[in-house]
């Protein structure tokens, strides 16, 4: 009896739970259902309201034009020509009344003002789809011990893309959509309501969600998973666009359900069991470009140089205002990477050359163009994207200079091939000294100038990237690696240095040209230095000279309008007997070698 009654019970008991089940699954679908005709109410009132701007701006044109029909008609009616032919007409039967006349059209009448076009009420400003175009700062002021400061605020690049190619949807706080949305096609500010109407304007190729702790989507990826992302994950499954969960703050396991539901999770907690993904510096906004105003003399705290009210395009301009950054302690390695990244040194002390290594090392670290490659190498998407890859072009007229020419070649990376036009035995020395790098050789002809061996070059050279480099000077191990990191974030086609150490035998003199030069686009840049985008300096060439051919060169770029951007002045050396030129234009460092000054 025990057993029968305990049998019962539990079929009473199954029976309630399938009702429970039968009408959760009811209400889910009644959701749904109200989900689908809210999404197609929003879509109609969309359509509805494109069709009221239409004619609102319809109608504004055509009060817009009737306006400029009358303006048109009160002009002529004032116009001297047409009072004349009034005065004419109407006294041409009374002498008097058309002296009258005359005389009153001969004064000047002003003429009414044209009619300009007005705003149109109501209608949305379409909205601008660059990166960063709506991501500006807003606050440029700051206050230290009482005292106001006003900042010319860090204008935040509007593009371009790494992968134009590809298209991203994705959910994610502001700190990680800034460090995203230059890496792709990027969509965001969808919802759990209206995800199904904004994603097919352009279907994504993968979607990338956050551990987000605020907007509509936190609630949705912590404990429970919700029903819009369930809803938004289907809609991806439907349609082959891969899924990926970042977890990047917070408990994992309150993220624990909702990431189940992903096609790849990845993590920046070292003590999170799944694959890696750490911030990396966004070369679009975490570089040394500096404020318009500069740098306030001052090293601040990190709680002065942060207050909690800064949004993030704010806090970028904040990296940039202090003369050096002490950071306590634990201060998160993201947040002194991009400190760092921005050419603020980090310390009790403004230390120019620590603060150019500590970027050089942020870099190093990995930017986060390096971080979506592993990311999409991982879930299976092509990562390409333009490189940095390097053809360096070395005349050497003076056979003299070749070992020491060679020598300062081979201490750069990501070099790929070197084209070396010189003396005969330039060639077998040449690959006896760099082994890894394809090495094509010319022999120049007799009387043949430094220009014309550059343009002889140039068409052999196949990588993106040209470089220049002068057999007289001294090259740091790390010159070609910084001065490529200048692509990354500007929008030049040459690069170069204006601010370089210069080195002269005679006196024995270290000096420095133009220190405040560094990190600014400017007219011109010395031709030792001379990194191109080979495709622009194919069609500007060289002109056929020995001396003078890069201010030929740079003079071009400025008829041309093509943009010529100046880099730091670390990593290289000019090295002449004399310069009179230089002693007049650099200041002197000192009476000795300028190699411990610029090659760090």
């Amino acid at each position: 009896m025990a057993q029968a009654e305990r049998a019962a019970e539990l079929a009473r008991l199954l029976d309630a739970a399938q009702a429970e089940l039968a009408a959760a699954q009811e209400s889910a679908e009644a959701a749904k259902a109200l989900a689908e005709q809210l999404s197609e109410t929003e879509r109609l009132l969309a359509a509805e309201q494109a069709t009221s701007d239409k004619l609102r701006r319809e109608l504004a044109e055509q009060r817009f034009q009737a306006e400029v029909a009358q303006w048109k008609l009160s002009s002529m009616k004032v116009a001297r020509w047409s009072r004349l032919g009034d005065a004419i007409k109407s006294g041409k039967s009374n002498p008097v009344r058309l002296a009258r006349g005359l005389k009153g059209a001969a004064k000047p009448v002003k003429r009414p003002t044209a009619p300009k076009r007005k705003p149109i009420a109501g209608t949305a400003k379409p909205k601008d789809e660059r990166p960063g175009a709506a991501f500006q700062a807003t606050s440029n002021t700051r206050t230290l011990n009482g005292a106001s400061f006003k900042l010319k605020p860090f204008r935040v690049p509007t593009g371009p893309n790494t992968r134009p190619h590809l298209t991203a949807a994705v959910i994610a706080d502001p700190h990680a959509e800034a460090l995203l949305r230059y890496e792709w096609r990027q969509t965001t500010g969808f919802t759990p309501r209206d995800f199904a109407r904004v994603l097919p304007l352009e279907v994504p190729h993968l979607l990338v969600v956050e551990s987000v702790t605020q907007g509509p989507w936190a609630e949705e990826i912590t404990g429970e998973p919700g029903e819009g992302l369930k809803a938004l994950l289907a809609w991806c499954a439907e349609r082959g666009i891969r899924t990926v969960f970042w977890h990047t703050k917070g408990d994992v396991s309150a993220y624990a359900a909702a990431a189940d539901l992903f096609e790849h999770r990845f993590t920046a907690d070292l003590t999170v069991a799944w694959p890696r993904l750490q911030f990396g510096v966004q070369p679009r906004v975490h570089n040394p470009l500096p404020l318009a105003g500069g740098r306030i003399d001052r090293v601040l705290t990190l709680d002065q140089l942060l207050p909690e009210h800064l949004s993030y395009p704010d806090v970028l301009t904040s990296y940039r205002w202090p003369a050096a950054a002490d950071c306590p302690p634990g201060t998160p390695q993201w947040r002194l990477a991009e400190i760092a990244a921005c050419g603020t040194p980090i310390g009790t002390e403004a230390d120019d050359r620590r603060a150019h290594v500590a970027l050089r090392r942020a870099y190093a670290m990995g930017t986060m163009s390096e971080r979506i490659d592993e990311l999409l190498d991982a879930i299976g998407l092509p990562s390409a994207r333009p490189t940095l890859n390097t053809s360096v072009l070395l005349p050497v007229l003076d056979p003299y200079l070749m070992e020491h020419a060679l020598a300062q070649v081979a201490k750069q990376s990501g070099v790929d091939q070197l084209i070396v036009i010189g003396p005969p035995e330039a060639e077998l020395r040449a690959r006896d000294v760099l082994p890894d790098v394809e090495v094509i050789y010319r022999r120049p002809h007799a009387a043949m100038t430094e220009g014309a061996m550059l343009n002889a070059g140039i068409d052999l050279c196949e990588a993106d990237l040209v470089a220049v480099m002068d057999p007289r000077d001294v090259y740091g191990p790390h010159y070609l690696s910084d001065l490529r990191r200048a692509f990354l974030f500007s929008t030049a086609d040459i690069v170069g240095k204006a601010a370089f150490y210069a080195h002269l035998r005679k006196p024995q003199a270290t000096l420095l040209k133009q220190p405040e030069a560094e990190y600014t686009y400017l007219p011109e840049i010395t031709g030792g230095t001379l990194l191109a985008r080979r495709n622009a300096l194919r069609e500007l060439g060289f002109a056929d000279l020995t001396e003078g051919w890069d201010e030929v060169l740079m003079r071009q770029c400025r008829t041309d309008g093509i943009k010529v951007f100046s880099a730091d002045r670390f990593g290289y050396v000019r090295v002449r007997d004399e310069d009179r030129w230089l002693l007049g234009a650099a200041h002197l460092v000192e009476y000795g070698s300028a190699e411990p000054h610029a090659l760090i």
